[in-house]
C-alpha cells in the first residue's frame, strides 16, 4: 500500500513539473561556429535526454565489443565447470553405489575439468581408497591439507589412513595438528584425549579435554574430567599426597557417583585426620552407588577405633538403604571381625537361599572363626564355586580385581561395577534345592550279577557254582526326575566330604558266559 501512494505521489510531482514549465515558457539561443539555434525550453531539455539516451546505447554498445573475448571465456569456462561439476556426481552416486570402473572414469574426467576442486579431491581421495590405491588416497588427502576449505577434511582422511597402517606417531600427529587449527573439533580432540590416556598423561589428557569443552555435553564434560582427576590423584598418592587429595575432592565435586573418587577422597581427608568432611562425602556416594569400597573407606574412616565401633559405624551405613547386599554384606564383615557371629548371621540371612560368590565365601569364613567346622567350610566353599557371579569391574570383557580410568581398549571411564555376564544379557536361574524323587521299587531277579573281579595268580581257578555266587546287588533305576542336587546346592551329601558314589555298570549276561569259558582254555 505505501509502494502504491509513493508511486501515486511521484507521478503526481512530475505532472505538476511539466505543467510548471508549460506554464512558464521560455527561450534558449545556442551560438555555436557561427550558427545560431533558437528553440524553446522544453524542446531543448527533451533534446538534451535524447541525447543523454543515444549516448547511453553507444557505450553499451562499445563496452560489449570491448567485453566480447572475456565474455566468451567466461562462457566456456563455466561450461567446463558444469562438466566438471557433472562428472563429480556421477563419481560420487558410483561410489555409493560400489561402482568402482565407473568412480575411477569420473574421478579422472573430474581432475581434468575442474582441477583443485574440493569435490573433485573428495572424489579422487575415495576412489583411491575404494580400489585400494592408499599412496593415491593419501596423495589426494595431502591436496586437500593445502587449500583451507578441504583442510580439516583433508587431516581427516590422513589420521584415518595412518590408523589403517597402524601407525600410530602419524596419527597422533594429524590429531594435534587438527586439534590446534579447529580445537571444538570432536574426532580430533577425542584423538588426542585417547593418546594422552594411553600414554598416562592425565594432565595432558585433562588439558586436551578443556579443549574440546564446547563440543561435549555438560554431563559428559563433567563425568570425563571427573574420570581424570581421579586418575591423577591415583598417580600422584605415593608423589605428592597435597595435590592428589585436592584432585580427588575436585573429581568428588564433578562426580558425587563415582566410586573410586569418593573411597580416595575419604580415605586421604581421614589421613589427614577430617573424619567429620570424609564421613560426608562417604555417606553421600554410598546413596548415590552402594559400593564395597566406600563401605571398607567408611569403616576406617576413624583411626585407632575398635571393630564393635567399626560394627556399629556399618550398621549405621547400611541403614541409610535398606535390603541392599552391599550393605548386609559390609555389616558381616564387621561382625566378623568383632566376633557378632549371630550379627552377621542375621544380617546374610536374606540371602542365603539364593547366595552369591561372596555371601557364600563369608559364610564359610563365618563357620571357620565360629565353630571351625570343617565340613561346614567345604559345604560354602563348594556352594561358593557354583554360586551366581558378584558383581566386578569390568570393561569389554575384561574383569579387573580394581577400578581403572581406560579400559584395555582405550575407552575412557570404560570400567563398570556389573556382573560380567550382564554385559551380553545372559542370565541363568538360580536353584538351591530339588526335592528328591522317590525310586520305583525294583525287582533284583532281573539285574544280573556281576562277576568278581579275577586277579591274575598263580594257583588255578575254580569256578564258581551257582550256589555259591554272591546274591545280586539292586541295580538303582533312573527316576523321573534325577536324584541329584541343583548346581548351586552342595548339600549334606554331596560326596564333597565322603567318598564318590560308586558307579554302577550293568554286565550282560552272554558277556559273562564268554569269559567264564576263556577261564578254562
Amino acid at each position: 500500500m505505501i509502494r502504491v501512494v509513493l508511486f501515486l505521489v511521484s507521478v503526481a510531482l512530475i505532472a505538476a513539473g511539466f505543467v510548471w514549465f508549460a506554464d512558464r515558457p521560455g527561450d534558449v539561443a545556442i551560438t555555436w561556429m557561427g550558427y545560431r539555434i533558437e528553440t524553446s525550453l522544453m524542446v531543448a531539455g527533451l533534446a538534451i535526454a535524447a541525447l543523454v539516451v543515444v549516448a547511453m546505447i553507444v557505450w553499451s554498445v562499445l563496452r560489449g565489443i570491448l567485453r566480447s573475448p572475456e565474455q566468451v571465456s567466461l562462457f566456456f569456462r563455466h561450461r567446463r565447470a558444469m562438466k566438471g561439476y557433472l562428472a563429480i556426481t556421477r563419481g560420487l552416486v558410483a561410489i555409493g553405489a560400489g561402482d568402482l570402473r565407473l568412480a575411477r572414469k569420473s574421478a579422472d574426467e573430474a581432475a581434468r575439468l575442474s582441477p583443485g576442486d574440493p569435490l573433485m579431491l573428495l572424489l579422487t581421495a575415495q576412489s583411491a581408497q575404494m580400489a585400494g590405491d592408499r599412496g593415491g588416497a593419501e596423495r589426494a588427502f595431502h591436496e586437500m591439507t593445502r587449500h583451507e576449505p578441504t583442510k580439516l577434511l583433508g587431516l581427516r582422511g590422513l589420521y584415518i589412513e595412518a590408523q589403517r597402517r597402524n601407525d600410530g606417531a602419524a596419527a597422533r600427529r594429524v590429531a594435534e595438528e587438527a586439534a590446534k587449527a579447529a580445537p571444538a573439533l570432536a574426532w580430533a580432540g577425542q584423538a588426542v584425549l585417547d593418546d594422552r590416556c594411553a600414554a598416562t598423561d592425565w594432565q595432558g589428557a585433562l588439558d586436551a579435554l578443556d579443549h574440546m569443552k564446547g563440543a561435549l555435553e555438560k554431563s559428559d564434560y563433567r563425568r570425563k574430567r571427573a574420570v581424570l582427576l581421579t586418575a591423577r590423584a591415583l598417580a600422584l598418592q605415593d608423589i605428592d599426597r597435597d595435590a592428589a587429595r585436592a584432585a580427588a575432592l575436585e573429581a568428588v565435586k564433578l562426580g558425587p557417583d563415582l566410586v573410586p573418587a569418593a573411597a580416595f577422597a575419604g580415605r586421604r581427608l581421614a589421613e589427614s585426620g577430617d573424619a567429620r568432611r570424609a564421613s560426608k562425602i562417604l555417606n553421600a556416594a554410598w546413596l548415590l552407588n552402594p559400593h564395597p569400597d566406600i563401605a571398607d573407606a567408611y569403616a576406617n574412616v576413624r583411626f585407632g577405633d575398635t571393630a564393635r565401633a567399626r560394627l556399629t559405624r556399618m550398621q549405621s551405613l547400611a541403614g541409610k538403604l535398606p535390603g541392599q547386599l552391599e550393605g548386609a554384606l559390609a555389616v558381616a564383615r564387621a561382625a566378623l571381625e568383632a566376633r557378632e557371629f549371630a550379627t552377621a548371621r542375621d544380617a546374610l540371612a536374606p540371602y542365603l537361599s539364593a547366595p552369591t560368590r561372596r555371601v557364600a565365601t563369608l559364610m564359610a569364613e563365618i563357620e571357620e572363626t565360629e565353630h571351625g567346622d570343617e565340613g561346614r567350610v567345604r559345604e560354602w566353599m563348594g556352594r561358593a564355586m557354583r554360586a551366581s557371579g558378584d558383581p566386578v569391574w569390568t570393561a569389554d570383557g575384561v574383569v579387573s580385581d580394581r577400578w581403572l580410568p581406560v579400559s584395555a581398549n582405550g575407552r575412557l571411564d570404560g570400567y563398570q561395577w556389573r556382573i560380567p555376564l550382564a554385559e551380553i544379557g545372559v542370565t541363568y536361574p538360580v536353584f538351591e534345592s530339588l526335592p528328591p524323587a522317590e525310586p520305583k521299587p525294583v525287582d533284583v531277579t532281573l539285574a544280573p550279577a556281576a562277576p568278581e573281579p579275577v586277579e591274575p595268580a598263580a594257583a588255578p581257578v575254580v569256578p564258581l557254582r551257582k550256589a555259591q555266587r554272591p546274591a545280586a546287588r539292586p541295580v538303582p533305576v533312573e527316576a523321573v526326575i534325577p536324584l541329584v542336587h541343583a548346581p548351586d546346592d552342595p548339600g549334606p551329601d554331596s560326596g564333597l566330604d565322603g567318598d564318590p558314589m560308586p558307579e554302577t555298570t550293568q554286565v550282560s549276561t552272554s558277556g559273562t558266559w564268554q569269559r567264564l569259558r576263556r577261564l578254562f582254555r
